[in-house]
């Protein structure tokens, strides 16, 4: 290699070993903040907690703790409309933080913003394949009178279960489908079909035993 072509090559290598050197301050800093911050929290002394996340997440945008623990914060005050800011920067910064999913959903049923919860946490379910998250989606559906909407949720606990072989939540699952079944009577497709075909009729069979 020629002179210039070595210069050049330490130069870089220079360049990339202190920016690993500066992430990894900027990383370690921010974990400090963050322990600084829940260590405030639990002396109660709150506006310094949320001072320490904001300060974690200045020198580190895409820490999760210090965007999770700011969030779970400004719940605990009740400042919902900060919360739910806080979980939709923490998606813009980290998209595959999936629990702010969660967090907002929370944020913005205790909102009344029901249905953005509902897409909300119908995405962390999916993500996660959640089995929680869909009890308490089916349990919001619910609460809205959306019932073809529980029975669907259902249904999807009903899969999950069988795919992970839980029987104990398989027969859960079973009772509710029916249950629910009976209830949504005309507006469930499966159950009461609008054609008398064979492949309908087989739906409705299936839905009916809880299927």
């Amino acid at each position: 290699m020629t002179g210039p072509v070595l210069h050049a090559l330490a130069s870089a290598a220079l360049l990339f070993g202190a920016l690993l050197t500066s992430t990894a301050w900027a990383s370690s800093s921010a974990e400090e903040l963050v322990r600084q911050a829940r260590a405030h929290e639990a002396a109660r002394e709150d506006d310094i907690a949320v001072r320490r996340y904001m300060e974690a997440l200045a020198i580190e945008p895409r820490s999760e703790d210090a965007w999770m623990g700011l969030a779970a914060l400004r719940m605990k005050l009740g400042d919902l409309a900060e919360c739910e800011r806080v979980y939709s920067s923490a998606l813009d910064r980290v998209p595959t933080l999936h629990g702010a999913l969660e967090g907002r959903a929370r944020a913005r049923w205790a909102m009344g913003r029901h249905a953005e919860a509902e897409s909300d946490l119908d995405a962390f379910a999916t993500l996660e394949q959640n089995g929680a998250a869909l009890r308490e989606l089916a349990e919001w559906y619910g609460f809205d009178g959306r019932t073809p909407a529980q029975l669907a949720t259902w249904r999807r606990l009903l899969a999950l279960a069988l795919e992970r072989v839980d029987r104990a939540s398989e027969r859960e699952a079973r009772l509710m489908v029916r249950a629910l079944v009976m209830v949504v009577d005309g507006a469930d497709p499966a159950s009461s079909p609008t054609a008398p075909d064979a492949t309908r009729r087989a739906l409705a069979a299936i839905a009916r035993r809880g299927g």
